[in-house]
């Protein structure tokens, strides 16, 4: 199914923007197929739908042209301006809204863009939808629509609360008999979707906020900042000693942690501790914890010792969301940074899960590090990101395959190997595992580098 789509990644339409498919006219042809597919879900002659965005600069043309394709159809436009991808989420649910959609391209740089869409429950949409989506972008006759003319054109209002709203819902979901008084805090925005909400948030909770990379223009975004770049943010740590780092990405769905020492926390690592916490209050549902297949698999052990388990999805925070949902998990991510607590949010969200962490901090009256310590032995990995050429699918490339194959019989059980393409960029993804860091290097290079020579 997922194979099958031609302009849906694994997290929405994506690419540089004023290119195809992140035109103007493929913007406003969504926006007709979108409220076309609302109208007919929620039997509402008019659907109200929400849009948000991030900093960058082409955002506003991709919502102009969102939005005239939504009113050409009749349907009734709630922009919220730039606000985090899960704040959209929330304010498509708590306004009654049959779809929301997030202009953003989350961690890739400024020039890029992206499109992706939540329902009217505040989840994303589902594969089956998103076909339905390309199908009528791509074939725009086939909705049997007459032209919406006179009074029935749609309209545009403005949420200028929409930000306020976001806060309230955050700090909901910190304990309401716990503060963050006289706790010292790096916040690191990437210059990106958050940087309004989130000080506020910890500010209003009673931290000490010092703040990096919340004046965005534009084109700063992501740029040698917030999740992407945390070590900005771990030198900043230990020059004002302060308690934690918190670094977001540019739509703030993610988050990677520092400790008071300036070591990088990454989600495998964090979910391990919450898990583990989790388990021991009895609030994980079943036990057990989602992940997709890029985790590490030391965090496998670490649940596995707590007394749950781990399931494994595709990449992407959707397919582990889908597979929460299934059956009735309520927590799981990804080793990026994307943290998903269903008993609070539908989505990721990058200070929800700082805060989740936060209260454990103030409840175990611990520090970031002293969690961290021995919570998981992680097996060594070596992981690779790099720039192809095109995307010939893997089971066609030969050499590359035989490769694979060669390394997984040296390893035998002790290691593992997963190559894959980015859902998201014109990237290629290496990870391997193994007991030794020099020798899963060499692997991992090799692969790398009979990719890059198969493929051109």
């Amino acid at each position: 199914m997922k194979s099958q789509k031609k302009l849906f990644g694994t997290d929405g339409i994506r690419g540089p923007a004023n290119i195809y498919p992140l035109t103007g006219e493929v913007a406003m042809a969504l926006g007709r197929a979108l409220t076309y597919v609302a109208r007919k879900n929620s039997g509402r002659q008019s659907p109200k739908i929400v849009i948000g965005k991030d900093t960058r600069l082409s955002g506003y043309m991709l919502e102009t042209a969102i939005s005239s394709g939504i009113c050409s159809m009749g349907g009734q436009v709630m922009l919220v301006g730039p606000l985090p991808t899960p704040g959209i989420s929330f304010i498509t649910s708590s306004m009654r809204a049959d779809a929301g959609v997030v202009i953003s391209a989350s961690h890739n740089p400024f020039e890029d863009n992206g499109i992706k869409i939540f329902w009217a429950d505040g989840y994303k949409l589902p594969d089956e939808v998103e076909l339905e989506l390309e199908k009528l972008i791509l074939d725009p006759q086939s909705m049997s629509n007459k032209p919406v003319t006179g009074e029935n054109i749609g309209r545009a209002v403005r949420i200028d609360d929409a930000v306020g709203r976001y806060i309230v819902e955050l700090k909901h979901t910190f304990p309401r008999d716990y503060t963050l008084e006289g706790i010292n805090i790096v916040l690191d925005c990437a210059n990106g979707a958050a940087y309004k909400t989130a000080p506020s948030v910890f500010k209003e909770l009673g931290a000490n906020v010092d703040l990096l990379a919340a004046a965005p223009d534009g084109k700063n975004i992501n740029e040698g900042c917030g999740a992407l770049h945390p070590k900005t943010a771990a030198k900043r740590v230990v020059k004002k000693g302060a308690d934690i780092g918190i670094t977001l990405d540019g739509d703030a769905d993610r988050v990677i942690l520092i400790d008071e020492k300036g070591n990088i926390v990454d989600g495998d690592a964090v979910m391990a501790m919450c898990a583990v916490m989790m388990i021991k209050d009895k609030t994980l549902a079943k036990k057990c914890v989602v992940t997709t297949v890029m985790s590490n698999i030391g965090l496998d052990k670490a649940v596995q010792d707590a007394g749950g388990k781990v399931v494994r999805t595709d990449v992407g925070d959707r397919y582990v969301v889908e597979e929460m949902r299934k059956h009735g998990y309520n927590f799981g991510g990804e080793q990026s940074g994307h943290l998903i607590f269903t008993d609070h949010s539908t989505t990721g969200d990058g200070v929800l899960a700082a805060l989740q962490i936060m209260a454990i901090m103030v409840k175990e009256k611990k520090t970031l590090s002293e969690l961290a310590t021995g919570i998981m032995k992680r097996v060594p990995q070596s992981l690779l990101s790099f720039k192809v050429p095109k995307k010939v699918p893997l089971s066609k490339l030969s050499k590359v395959n035989e490769v694979i194959k060669s390394i997984e019989k040296t390893m035998g059980k002790e290691g593992r190997v997963l190559v894959r393409y980015s859902g998201t960029e014109a990237k290629a993804r290496v990870l391997v595992e193994g007991p030794n860091q020099k020798q899963i290097d060499e692997y991992s290079e090799k692969i790398k580098a009979t990719l890059i020579a198969e493929l051109s």
